[in-house]
């Protein structure tokens, strides 16, 4: 990969923080998520929790696909109408057809953002341009067409009922197509903490991944990168795995840019499986038994207790980890030491806290 210089439009958030800039992960965003007043209405949806907490750890690369692609601030309102699986793209009241211009300018902008390695992107929810999905898609009617004076329900006649929610917004549809393995979310799934935690895990395994990539990749990178990596995988999908792991085992029968790609498919479609209280408690079970030898049995009891209290979701994950990398630095447990697992993202943010 190719080291770029920042775009003029980029946005640096929490440069002060006192982390390696190569270490901060780097996440393509909505702009108006931001604070940038680039909303048709002339506004902004400014997400504190976004430029606040994750802008202590993240750069972002703000993108506007309205503004972007020739649109004014303010202006008139899209909406998404037709087929949900390719709708066209037009404004709400003088039905102007901006489809062909947004795919246009979609299809140039993500080259673009080849440039920026992005770990991640986090898009503007319900937005025709930008929402991740259930985007709203309505039947496609010119609103021109109904007759000046005619009723409410002459209205809902012409306009075929009520919107279909299962529409993408046209130049995030673009975006995830061209980059299907990047972790994508919406601000508003953000506030679920299992969501939370799933997609900011997911950044730092990509900025690891990228970091990895950018030095060389290795068979013994690779080895090694998967050995770390082995517990967090677990805790999502034990299928991905065992499968990931026969990958890495037969590396050396693999042309290496066939096995990078391969192996980074399955590692993040494996990621995006939830990780279940039950495969936590699996994995934290696994984890006790590189202490078989050396723990006391009111330690293990302890431990054994404490796994219990969280498959019963009377404490959160937080505190058994928080047990587990106690014995860790105890008795020296080198294997368990390297596992991201028992560190996966800063804790300052809190992402294990929740029951």
């Amino acid at each position: 990969m190719e080291e770029s210089s920042r775009p003029a439009s980029t946005v640096v958030a929490g440069a002060s923080h006192p982390a390696d800039t190569d270490d901060r992960l780097r996440v393509g965003i909505s702009s108006c998520l931001l604070g940038n007043k680039v909303r048709f209405d002339g506004g902004h949806k400014h997400d504190p929790y976004i430029t606040g907490t994750l802008g202590q750890y993240m750069d972002f690369v703000p993108v506007c696909p309205e503004v972007e692609c020739g649109m004014p601030v303010p202006r008139e309102a899209l909406r998404l109408v037709g087929d949900p699986a390719n709708p066209r793209l037009v404004t709400v009241k003088g039905y102007e057809d901006w489809t062909e211009r947004m795919r246009a300018f979609a299809l140039r902008r993500v080259e673009q953002l080849v440039d920026e390695r992005l770990d991640g992107f986090i898009f503007k929810r319900a937005s025709p341009s930008s929402g991740m999905e259930r985007v709203k898609v309505y039947a496609d009617h010119d609103p021109r067409d109904v007759p000046e004076g005619a009723g409410r329900a002459d209205t809902a006649r012409i306009n075929l009922g009520p919107p279909q929610e299962k529409g993408v917004g046209m130049f995030a549809r673009v975006f995830m197509d061209r980059f299907p393995l990047l972790p994508t979310e919406e601000e508003g799934r953000l506030n679920d903490p299992r969501l939370r935690e799933n997609f900011i895990e997911r950044l730092f395994v990509m900025r690891r991944w990228r970091a990895l990539a950018e030095a060389g990749m290795t068979r013994g990178g690779l080895v090694d990168f998967h050995t770390r990596h082995k517990l967090l995988l677990m805790s999502h999908s034990v299928e991905h795995y065992r499968a990931l792991g026969r990958l890495v085992a037969h590396a050396a029968s693999h042309d290496p840019a066939d096995l990078a790609r391969d192996y980074l498919t399955g590692l993040m479609e494996g990621l995006r499986l939830p990780a279940t209280t039950a495969k936590h408690a699996n994995v934290l079970q696994h984890c006790m038994g590189y202490f078989k030898r050396v723990l006391t049995p009111d330690e293990k009891m302890e431990m054994l207790e404490v796994i219990q209290r969280y498959r019963k979701l009377q404490v959160p994950l937080v505190v058994p980890i928080t047990l587990l990398n106690h014995y860790v630095r105890k008795y020296g447990e080198p294997y368990l030491a390297g596992q991201f697992y028992l560190n996966p993202h800063p804790v300052e943010l809190k992402l294990r806290n929740h029951a």
